[in-house]
């Protein structure tokens, strides 16, 4: 198994039914190949598709042409290779913090022992600063903890891949912050190769190791791949205070704009 080519997507293309009786192109021909513990984040404007590519990596919804290949297997449906966290926590309710995590742990570790699933929960609790949580339900846990959880959840499954759409998107800055520094540790604690949507230049260039920027929609597609230079464990200090990290922060800005250009003309009509 090639390590640099550990997730390939290779021709993507999705279409909707348009409003017109036509069809609308979301993603044409979308390529990527991402190496094994990579953490790759796609960013561009709303509606380019970002999340639409994370859904047909996840098994989710349907390629209409191309496919996507994980360690060598085609991906066909939803499954426990892939842990997803989405921008809304989706936690069961009625469960604890616990029990949501364990519930996974149960169904894709069957043939362990209870003390084993058990010991998987409480450490990725633990891991997230939820250690003294578990027994809380969701209602009495605040936004930001609640996605601490569904982060352990999908970590606890042990996945081949991490594919997160906009996981902080709904939390506040000082929360936001914290949980970005979460997941690189997690990350870093279990190599984990991710894939990550974003609206946040900031948060793509502390996070990834490559950045994605996509055209805008539709048959949006790859527009440009920034490498991230910077060392890990990933310092947030160290990292604004890296001689590249404006260089590399104003590029990804100036593409972005240079998108909404083009949606110029559109939204005037």
């Amino acid at each position: 198994m090639d390590d640099e080519r550990y997730l390939e997507l290779t021709r993507l293309t999705k279409t909707y039914p348009a409003t017109d009786g036509g069809t609308f192109v979301v993603t044409e021909d979308f390529d990527l190949c991402i190496a094994r513990k990579e953490f790759v984040c796609l960013i561009g404007h709303s509606g380019c598709g970002k999340s639409t590519v994370l859904s047909m990596v996840a098994g989710l919804i349907d390629a209409d042409a191309g496919g996507v290949v994980l360690e060598g297997k085609e991906v066909v449906g939803p499954g426990p290779d892939r842990g997803v966290v989405f921008q809304a926590p989706c936690l069961l309710p009625w469960l604890s913090a616990y029990d949501n995590v364990m519930l996974g742990v149960r169904r894709v570790f069957w043939h362990g022992t209870a003390a084993e699933r058990d010991q998987i929960v409480s450490h990725y609790l633990k891991i997230v600063g939820l250690a003294d949580a578990g027994h809380l339900s969701p209602a009495e846990l605040s936004r930001g903890m609640c996605q601490r959880v569904s982060l352990a959840r999908a970590f606890a499954l042990s996945p081949k891949v991490l594919l997160l759409d906009e996981p902080f998107g709904m939390l506040d800055s000082l929360t936001r912050l914290d949980l970005q520094g979460a997941l690189t540790r997690l990350c870093d604690h279990t190599d984990k190769t991710s894939l990550m949507v974003t609206h946040d230049v900031d948060e793509a260039l502390f996070l990834a190791d490559r950045i994605v920027m996509m055209t805008n929609g539709p048959n949006a597609k790859v527009g440009e791949i920034m490498t991230v230079p910077f060392e890990r464990p990933r310092i947030r200090t160290r990292v604004l205070e890296h001689p590249q990290y404006y260089k590399l922060r104003g590029r990804l800005i100036e593409f972005l704009e240079e998108q909404e250009r083009t949606m110029a003309p559109a939204k005037a009509a």
